[in-house]
């Protein structure tokens, strides 16, 4: 996301980017503290406070707020000057300039009336110094909320071994990565990550590819398969010819897709920096005309004073926190619901979507096989074919198989075995009880010529069909059962369908499982439409596809191979439990694994907009009513309103849109409530 937080920077901090002043969340929080120890003694020496809140300024503080307030002027404020400038130059003058122009106006007027100079009597001192502070917070407050997204290339680049083992006339060395070249033959031992894209020459693996492909199965790979970098040998060790490195290799180009997808990301200007425009033209048009009249009127002193008046009253407290307010308090409501906020535009667009796509494994299903159904063929019960299926697996670390054990342990105690041996490619036997236990797929049924018996066969073979992996238990040579595994569907993913579909939001599943598991899954959740046995850049176009169709898409996942679309979508969730690239490459991330969170972040969306809007129409509609007011509009009827009431008027405005902003935590947030 570093290319969205530089856009962000850009546009918000002035064009901050330009000058370098002010990009980062820390500058500000530390020009705001300072600023704010400075202001204390600036208001409170100010002699219009004084006249306000009933007591006298001592003759010794007149030089004070003329001092401190010039401190304030040119420390506090030199983010807001040095963005104006970026502004100006870009010829698209927003809130840094209209900050600006007031602060310069204020020490301007201030300073002169200080000094005696042209007559004016205008203490502006304790309102710039004011307005810079309540500045600073807002840019701080909202600097904070948006976060840090600039890690997701480097949690890529962490899915490499930072050592190969190359094979060398025979003996093994290890050398660092970098000295892979093509034609190499690396040795991969069980449990080892594979170093680079390449060829299998000698060896059989299973190999979990699922931050790469999303399959949730680990794949078969032998002599002659191909392999990529950043996958793990699950079971047995491998020899690899290197066919790809660096640039070359499938990891890198899913780190290119995520680079180009972060950085075709749209350039949205915030609201208030819209309404800045506005009211910096309105003020300085305002300003221009009050001038022009007063001094038509004859009286130039006036005439200053009135113009000067305009353009202090236009600067926008209750603007500046308008929507950094509502950011800040949307953010901790949201952490609060397990919802992390890391793209403000992001939770902006969520409540304008109208499709979600979400990624199959680990984010509507478990993200790891379970035993869903079990069935016998001879005397024993269903209990006791999964116990002796565990009892046969326990030594295994293959996922299928603490599968079975986790399953069998919840229902009961798992007798003890001895003589374990993996049967590559075709399961595992071991020793229970004095009977010899074998589990594993079709190729261990074909070594030991064993036929299920009909009734069973029909059962597994509807088992295949809706995609779960079929095992056989043998004890002694015969076949006592079966068992069904699978990637189970979350309980609470079918809840979140029905709720999308009430809001009228098309479901979308995407997934490189094989067609037969993605469309039985969508049927049992009711999704509209399924991306089935798509590799990593085929994701990252269906979410293209999509949007040409004039979607706006939110995507959901959790894996690695989910990040060029997590940065593509308009909208990307990323499951808290999913790998950290996931999480660095999307605008929300949702600390648990419930897909219900999706709900959430609509609602907070959709809460938080709405209160954005109320505060930005009170500040602009203050904006817009006062200024005028300051200028003399009423002047022929006998109303002039003074410098004075106009800056309590403004304090009174920040405060009623603070006071609208805390309402927002009367949102609830919490699943149970809203299913």
């Amino acid at each position: 996301m570093e290319t969205q937080q530089h856009e962000k920077h850009d546009t918000h901090a002035g064009h901050g980017g330009h000058g370098g002043h002010g990009d980062h969340a820390a500058v500000f929080r530390d020009k705001f503290w300072l600023s704010l120890v400075l202001a204390i003694p600036v208001v409170a020496a100010s002699g219009m406070v004084g006249d306000l809140l009933g007591y006298e300024v001592p003759g010794w503080a007149g030089w004070v707020s003329p001092v401190l307030g010039t401190v304030v002027y040119f420390y506090g404020g030199w983010p807001f000057l040095s963005g104006a400038v970026g502004e100006l130059r870009d010829r698209k003058p927003g809130m840094m300039t209209l900050v600006a122009l007031a602060i310069t106006v204020a020490f301007v007027a201030s300073g002169l009336t200080t000094l005696g100079i042209g007559g004016l009597e205008l203490d502006f001192w304790w309102e710039l110094a004011l307005l810079v502070v309540i500045m600073l917070l807002g840019h701080w407050l909202e600097m904070r909320a948006l976060g840090q997204a600039s890690g997701a290339l480097e949690a890529l680049a962490e899915l490499l071994p930072d050592t190969a083992e190359r094979v060398e006339d025979g003996e093994v060395r290890q050398v660092p990565l970098a000295e892979l070249r093509v034609g190499d033959t690396v040795l991969v031992r069980s449990g080892g990550r594979v170093p680079a894209d390449g060829s299998v020459v000698e060896g059989t693996a299973e190999l979990d590819e699922s931050m790469v492909t999303g399959e949730s199965r680990t794949v078969r790979r032998d002599v002659g398969d191909r392999v990529v970098a950043g996958t793990v040998a699950t079971d047995s060790a491998i020899r690899v010819r290197v066919e790809a490195v660096g640039e070359d290799t499938a990891l890198a180009g899913i780190q290119r897709l995520v680079a180009d997808a972060q950085g075709s990301r749209s350039r949205a200007q915030a609201l208030a920096d819209r309404a800045a425009a506005m009211l910096f033209w309105f003020a300085l048009g305002v300003g221009a005309i009050t001038f022009a009249v007063w001094l038509a009127l004859g009286d130039a002193t006036t005439a200053v004073e009135r113009t000067v008046t305009v353009l202090v009253i236009a600067c926008p407290h209750a603007l500046g926190l308008a929507i950094p307010l509502v950011i800040a308090i949307s953010t901790a409501l949201s952490a609060k619901a397990g919802i992390l906020v890391k793209d403000r535009l992001a939770l902006e667009r969520m409540r304008t979507v109208d499709a979600v796509l979400f990624d199959k494994t680990g984010t509507l299903t478990q993200g790891r096989p379970s035993v869903t159904a079990t069935v016998t063929a001879g005397t024993h019960t269903r209990d006791e074919v999964l116990a002796l299926a565990a009892a046969a697996e326990r030594d295994s670390e293959h996922p299928l198989a603490r599968a079975i054990v986790e399953a069998a342990t919840e229902r009961g105690a798992v007798p003890q075995a001895k003589d374990f041996r993996s049967l590559t490619g075709r399961g595992v036997e071991a020793t229970v009880d004095g009977h010899a236990v074998a589990v594993g797929g079709p190729a261990l049924l074909r070594e030991r010529g064993a036929e299920p018996p009909v009734q069973l066969a029909r059962e597994t073979r509807e088992w295949a069909e809706r995609g779960a992996i079929v095992l056989h238990v043998l004890v002694d040579g015969e076949i006592a059962g079966a068992l069904a595994l699978a990637d189970e569907v979350r309980p609470e993913s079918r809840e979140t369908v029905e709720r999308l579909h009430a809001e009228g939001i098309r479901v979308v599943m995407i997934t490189g499982d094989a067609r037969n598991v993605a469309e039985a899954v969508a049927k049992d959740l009711g999704v509209d439409e399924v991306f089935a046995e798509v590799l990593p850049a085929d994701k990252d176009a269906a979410v293209s596809e999509l949007r040409e169709r004039g979607e706006r898409v939110a995507m959901v996942g959790d894996g690695v191979n989910d990040a060029p679309a997590l940065a593509r979508a308009d909208v990307g969730i990323a499951i808290g439990a999913g790998t950290d690239v996931a999480i660095e490459s999307a605008g929300v991330v949702l600390a648990s694994d419930d897909p219900r969170g999706v709900l959430a972040t609509r609602s907070l969306s959709a809460a938080s907009y709405r209160k954005m809007w109320q505060n930005l129409t009170w500040a602009t509609g203050y904006n817009l009513l006062s200024v005028p007011l300051a200028a003399g509009v009423l002047a022929p009827v006998g109303f002039v309103l003074p410098p004075a009431a106009g800056a309590i008027a403004m304090s009174l405005s920040t405060v009623i849109v603070a006071l609208n902003a805390q309402l927002l935590r009367r949102l609830d947030l919490r699943p149970a409530d809203r299913g």
